[in-house]
């Protein structure tokens, strides 16, 4: 099998991890620079190229695509999807899954468990959201933010109104979500693939830190799940259409609580934790699933 994956950088821990596991199950898996294809898009003829040579006879696309290029990681996914080469991830659930606020919305229409979530464009009805989020200690989240940046803890009403006006004055989008003392600085995120929970593990933040993002000096362990965190995990992928990805999810008084939903999880922090071998499990899925023109959606969303 010949397997394309989206990636800016071959030196990091997943990457590495994946190529390795698609080799020793004799698969050929080439790393791609997203930002280095170009695409020919022409009627019936759609193509990608890559370092001035058309990319060819690929049976999957492996998307891991950085935040900070979505829009046209997407753009080069939906080429290879147009083509027919299986994704991994589809371009649809990975848009849906970086829209904080969409992928809220859709979480919510399908019942799975959120912290209180509001959302206003006009910052001096920042007093009724704050009411709606049951009031400070309230957690401020910029729409665009990953790995814990552009998240902020506001302690008191005074200060929570203070850092919606400074980010509503910078003209960027922000959610309210109430604060979940009870989780004690600590999350869950559980890796799904191709439906199942394939491995779970507890994050907690480094001393005085909200946050429990290892990119932050948070600190992973392995948690088993309560039947409850399982089918939540294994329903929020489902809701943002993913085949692979992270759910990170807080323990609160009314049972788990979804905080994102991850198209592109590092593994590093799990495979330790665990011992597991998840970059095999992501092969393995492919190795069952990839087939010509496969996509549901066909490149359209």
């Amino acid at each position: 099998m010949k397997i394309a994956m989206l990636a800016r950088n071959a030196e990091l821990y997943t990457h590495r991890r994946l190529k390795e596991a698609a080799e020793a199950r004799g698969h050929q898996l080439d790393i791609i620079n997203t930002l280095r294809c170009y695409m020919n898009i022409a009627s019936r003829r759609p193509e990608v190229y890559y370092n001035g040579e058309k990319l060819v006879g690929y049976d999957a696309v492996i998307p891991r695509i950085g935040a900070s290029v979505t829009f046209y990681g997407m753009a080069v996914l939906r080429q290879f999807e147009m083509q027919g080469v299986f994704p991994v991830n589809e371009s649809v659930g990975i848009g849906r899954s970086r829209d904080k606020l969409r992928s809220m919305q859709l979480l919510a229409r399908d019942g799975i468990g959120l912290p209180v979530t509001t959302f206003a464009h006009d910052p001096r009805q920042t007093d009724e959201v704050l009411k709606l989020a049951g009031g400070a200690p309230v957690v401020i989240k910029l729409l665009e933010g990953t790995q814990g940046i552009g998240v902020v803890l506001a302690d008191t009403d005074r200060s929570a109104k203070s850092v919606v006006e400074a980010f509503r004055g910078a003209g960027v989008n922000i959610l309210l979500q109430e604060f979940i003392k009870e989780a004690g600085g600590t999350d869950i995120r559980a890796i799904v693939v191709g439906g199942k929970v394939v491995a779970a593990m507890k994050r907690t933040g480094a001393e005085g830190e909200f946050r429990s993002n290892l990119h932050r000096g948070g600190s992973a362990q392995v948690i088993k799940l309560s039947p409850e965190e399982r089918s939540t995990a294994i329903r929020s992928a489902k809701a943002m259409g993913l085949n692979v990805c992270g759910v990170d999810m807080l323990r609160s008084n009314h049972g788990p609580v979804v905080m994102e939903v991850n198209s592109s999880p590092g593994l590093e922090g799990v495979e330790k934790a665990t011992g597991l071998d998840i970059a095999t499990k992501i092969i393995e899925y492919i190795e069952k699933n990839a087939k010509p023109n496969a996509t549901k959606t066909k490149g359209k969303g």
